[in-house]
């Protein structure tokens, strides 16, 4: 058992970009129009948001134009997700007026841009904007790049789960998503009373598994990679039931059907409100 350390992941965003660029490049008509497990959007929306997500963080970011400013003050995480989710509306809605090649060229000509954008970036240095479904206030690069990759993943595979292609479930794509996730474990345990020393271990099986141990230490708990001496609750899931779960993909009545728990069960249930995502 080791201390977390940060996730680069830089070097994933072209690969993970291309990934994606084929797949379009196959798609019928109609597999555009396909749903998509996010709610009112189809393939050709969610394509958009992709887009949406590069030319933003492009201008923000690499022009430093400054952020849209909400018209009232954000005071709750839901005020918050409420924003963000009409920004992301007002953007789709528009790009429906927008082919599907035009928008697959728009993404291929914004994507290596990005991809030089996040190289340029100091790891350690305060991002933009805080990776918030992990309680942060401030956040370093290293974790606001991860958190970018994920949501690329993330998204992709709605898009391939809608037109039934393969999902990018290997290592290589997976693994930084889980590792990128898990660190949401301390803010979702924080109001968990233990005495000092207890340990949770989440144990994630699978070609993209690994184990984690939460200790509680005085006021707070903390993140571990691999297993501590004498958990006092074991929570056992596949790496493909972890990203549905972190994602609000399956409910939590789903995911306790499916985890395996060994232990104390109260310890553990702050895993099913575990969400790695703004929603």
């Amino acid at each position: 058992m080791h201390p977390v350390t940060p996730i680069f992941v830089s070097e994933l965003f072209p690969p993970l970009r291309q990934e994606l660029l084929t797949l379009l490049h196959s798609l019928s008509p109609s597999d555009w129009e396909r749903a998509t497990p996010c709610s009112g959007w189809t393939v050709k929306d969610l394509v958009a948001h992709l887009l949406d997500g590069d030319l933003r963080r492009l201008s923000l970011q690499g022009d430093g134009l400054p952020p849209r400013q909400p018209a009232r003050p954000l005071a709750t995480n839901t005020d918050l997700i409420a924003f963000l989710d009409q920004l992301n509306a007002v953007w789709v809605e528009a790009a429906r007026r927008l082919s599907p090649p035009l928008l697959v060229d728009l993404l291929a000509w914004a994507g290596p841009q990005l991809s030089d954008h996040f190289r340029t970036l100091d790891p350690f240095a305060p991002a933009l904007f805080p990776v918030a479904w992990a309680g942060e206030q401030t956040s370093q690069n290293w974790f606001d790049s991860a958190r970018e990759y994920t949501e690329k993943w993330h998204h992709q595979q709605h898009i391939r789960q809608a037109v039934d292609a393969p999902l990018l479930n290997g290592r290589q794509w997976l693994y930084p998503v889980l590792d990128t996730f898990i660190r949401a474990a301390p803010f979702a345990w924080q109001s968990v009373e233990a005495a000092p020393g207890t340990q949770v271990l989440i144990e994630i099986s699978g070609e993209a598994g690994a184990q984690w141990t939460l200790c509680k230490q005085e006021s707070a708990w903390h993140l571990y990679a691999g297993r501590g001496e004498a958990p006092a609750a074991v929570a056992r899931f596949s790496d493909g039931l972890a990203w549905r779960l972190f994602t609000k993909g399956i409910t939590p009545e789903e995911g306790r059907r499916h985890v395996e728990i060994h232990g104390d069960p109260l310890l553990a249930q702050p895993l099913f409100k575990l969400v790695s995502i703004m929603a």
